[in-house]
């Protein structure tokens, strides 16, 4: 396979159709919007200016030079870069994500294929080094003779990144949008992944990667971020963007969040919700925090007794929460007071036509709104619950606190669970 590197590329005398040099390479172009793989140009520094080839001018490209057809004085002059990624500028020393891999890392340097296409070489990018091979190449090059570099080079190991598993940053959102540079590998991440991808960043480059990603991905992304970060994030949207947002989170979630920004701040997001959701999160922001009222979802399937599996199974499909709180579908009666509870495998094991009351539990643990975290955390441990009901004075069924909540909580209360 032929294999040509950046840093090779750069600086490489561009040799005419007479023979003669009639420049050197300053940059190599991809217009990520026509196709985010290829080289699109060569910007060539003449003694008349820059100059711009593009790929069909040229008939061939290795690392001592760049042969063209043409004379310098056809080139056409650079007018601009617009549109254009330039990779020394862009890339080289820069910090991308790595998809695969799960984290943000610099790039050292790119290794391109040499494809021929219609006569005529075209370069491919098949993978970015983030390895020491790429540093040494760059930092000994017109220093050390080239055969050496190869042979040092070749005995280091390799840190490679294929193309496909990279996702660019970039924080001018009109240039991320002419350019086509979206989050769509990033998106396809756990949430934790992408938590922990989006704290490694600095925070301009947090900033525009979060407030590129779909609502419902950043939702969930949120959720498993650090609070102070959290509130950084949503500062950083205009409220109308941050509400899209919270509308996505889970309730309690979402008012966790607003909690902790300014009471200005929270009002104007919450303004900008649709009523339901707004209702929702409102709600909860009248409890204490650190109390099971505090901590629960109003997202949750209840049912009463005379209820089908069908009627169960028509709702589950229904249900845009969370997956959390539907592992136990809990029975109410008709004041919508807590009564019992059906795993959700037990439905889901059951005739269509069978009534609730047949496949009922009525032992189901709950606690009362203002159940401290410490009483919440007992019961989870006690009964190894993955949702713990809540009800009021009068045993009023009021919401769910998950599995997820309690974790949360703990890990905020242990050091050595936080991220550093």
């Amino acid at each position: 396979m032929n294999t040509l590197a950046l840093s090779q590329l750069l600086g490489a005398p561009v040799v005419d159709a007479a023979g003669a040099v009639g420049g050197r390479v300053r940059e190599v172009a991809l217009a990520p919007q026509d196709d985010p793989v290829r080289v699109a140009a060569y910007i060539v520094r003449t003694a008349q200016g820059d100059r711009i080839l593009l790929p069909k001018q040229l008939l061939s490209v290795g690392v001592k030079l760049l042969r063209t057809h043409d004379q310098p004085q056809d080139w056409t002059p650079l007018a601009s870069t617009e549109g254009f990624l330039l990779l020394e500028r862009d890339l080289l020393d820069q910090q991308i994500i790595d998809v695969h891999g799960r984290k943000v890392v610099r790039v050292n340097d790119v290794d391109f294929e040499i494809e021929p296409s219609n006569g005529t070489p075209q370069l491919r990018i098949r993978e970015v080094e983030i390895g020491p091979r790429g540093a040494v190449r760059r930092l000994l090059k017109g220093i050390v003779p080239r055969p050496a570099i190869s042979a040092l080079v070749e005995r280091l190991p390799q840190r490679v990144i294929p193309w496909d598993f990279v996702d660019l940053i970039e924080t001018d959102p009109s240039r991320r949008v002419k350019l086509k540079i979206e989050h769509d590998r990033l998106a396809r991440l756990h949430p934790a992944d992408i938590a922990d991808i989006l704290e490694e960043l600095a925070p301009a480059q947090r900033e525009a990667v979060f407030g590129s990603l779909d609502e419902d991905v950043a939702a969930e992304a949120l959720e498993e971020i650090d609070p102070r970060m959290q509130t950084r994030l949503v500062e950083s949207l205009d409220s109308g963007h941050a509400a899209d947002i919270v509308e996505e989170m889970d309730p309690d979630a979402a008012a966790d969040l607003l909690e902790q920004l300014p009471d200005a701040r929270s009002e104007e997001i919450l303004e900008e919700m649709e009523e339901e959701e707004r209702e929702e999160v409102e709600e909860l922001l009248e409890h204490e925090e650190n109390t099971a009222a505090g901590r629960m979802t109003t997202e949750y399937i209840s049912v009463v007794e005379n209820a089908r599996v069908y009627d169960v199974i028509s709702l589950l499909r229904r249900f845009e929460g969370g997956l959390e709180p539907v592992s136990t579908i809990y029975v109410v009666d008709g004041d919508e007071r807590l009564v019992g509870h059906v795993p959700l495998a037990r439905i889901a094991m059951s005739p269509l036509e069978k009534q609730v009351h047949e496949l009922i539990s009525r032992d189901a643990v709950s606690c009362r709104l203002d159940a401290t975290d410490h009483e919440v955390a007992t019961l989870f441990d006690k009964y190894n619950l993955l949702t713990l009901p809540v009800v009021d004075e009068d045993g009023k069924l009021c919401g769910l606190v998950t599995a997820d909540d309690v974790i949360s909580m703990l890990r905020k209360r242990v050091p050595a669970m936080r991220k550093d």
